[in-house]
C-alpha cells in the first residue's frame, strides 16, 4: 500500500513538474517569438534591432509601371528614416492583368500570394508593393481610395484611380501623386499614426482614423484619397510633419 502512494505521490510531482515546462515555454522573449513566428512590427523597419537589410518588392500591372522617379523617392525617403546598414533595395515585375476593373483585399491578398516572390529571413526584412489596374471596391460616391496599406509589411495602389486624378490641367502630376501614395502606405507599415508606433504626443484625427490631424502632414487622410486636389498643393509632394517625424525616432527610426 504504501508502494503505491509512494508510486502515486511521484506522478502527480511529475506531473505538476511537467505543465509548469510547458507553461514556462509559453514565456518565449519578445525577440525570440518576432523570429520565430516572422510577425513583423514597425520596429522591425525603424531599427536595425533584428533586421539590418530592407527588400521592397514591387509587382505591377502591365500597363502601369510606377514612374522612375516615383520608385527613386520612395528609396530616398526609406533611407531618411529606417536604420538599415546593409541597405535598402528595391525590385520590379510586371503581371498581367486580372482582368478585373475594381479589386478588394481579398483579390489583393490573392495576388500577393500568388506573386511574393522575396520572403523575410535571417537579417533581411521585406516589403510588398502591388499597384493594380482598377479601383478599390469600397469606394463610395465621390471618395476614391488611391491606395491601403492591408497588412504588417504590405500595400496596394490602386494604379487607374491614381491616373484618373492625376496629369490633367489643374491636377497634380502622376509622379507626385504616385510618390504620395508610395510614400503614406508606406508609413502606414511603419507605424504610422497610432498604427503600431506609439505616438509622442497625440495627433490622431479620429475622424478618419490613423491619420495625422495636421493637414499639411503627409499623413493627413487626403494624401490616399481623391480630396488630395482639395487639400495639397498640386506641384509638391507633402512631408511629414513634427509630430509623425517624432514618433518614428522614438520608435527606433532616423
Amino acid at each position: 500500500m504504501k508502494r503505491h502512494i509512494r508510486f502515486l505521490f511521484a506522478l502527480i510531482l511529475a506531473l505538476g513538474l511537467f505543465a509548469r515546462c510547458a507553461e514556462e515555454s509559453k514565456d518565449i522573449p519578445e525577440e525570440e517569438e518576432n523570429v520565430k513566428e516572422n510577425v513583423i512590427k514597425p520596429n522591425d523597419f525603424l531599427s536595425e534591432e533584428l533586421y539590418d537589410q530592407l527588400v521592397v518588392q514591387v509587382v505591377y500591372v502591365d500597363g502601369y509601371k510606377p514612374e522612375s522617379n516615383s520608385t527613386y523617392h520612395l528609396a530616398s525617403f526609406l533611407q531618411s528614416r529606417l536604420n538599415k546598414s546593409g541597405g535598402i533595395t528595391l525590385s520590379s515585375q510586371m503581371i498581367e492583368s486580372p482582368g478585373k476593373s475594381t479589386y478588394s483585399i481579398s483579390d489583393i491578398r490573392a495576388l500577393e500570394e500568388t506573386h511574393r516572390t522575396h520572403k523575410t529571413t535571417d537579417k533581411t526584412l521585406t516589403a510588398w508593393i502591388l499597384i493594380v489596374d482598377g479601383d478599390y471596391t469600397e469606394n463610395e460616391g465621390d471618395a476614391n481610395t488611391l491606395g491601403v496599406a492591408y497588412g504588417s509589411s504590405s500595400m496596394a495602389l490602386f494604379g487607374k484611380t491614381i491616373r484618373d486624378f492625376s496629369g490633367g490641367l489643374g491636377q497634380p502630376s502622376t509622379h507626385v501623386l504616385e510618390t504620395t501614395v508610395l510614400k503614406h502606405e508606406f508609413c502606414h507599415v511603419l507605424g504610422l499614426v497610432d498604427n503600431g508606433t506609439p505616438m509622442v504626443n497625440n495627433h490622431l484625427d479620429t475622424q478618419h482614423g490613423k491619420h495625422c490631424n495636421n493637414e499639411s502632414c503627409l499623413m493627413y487622410y487626403a494624401a490616399e484619397t481623391s480630396d488630395f486636389l482639395s487639400t495639397f498643393f498640386a506641384g509638391s509632394i507633402p512631408s511629414l510633419k513634427e509630430q509623425c517625424l517624432s514618433d518614428l525616432k522614438n520608435n527606433g527610426g532616423k
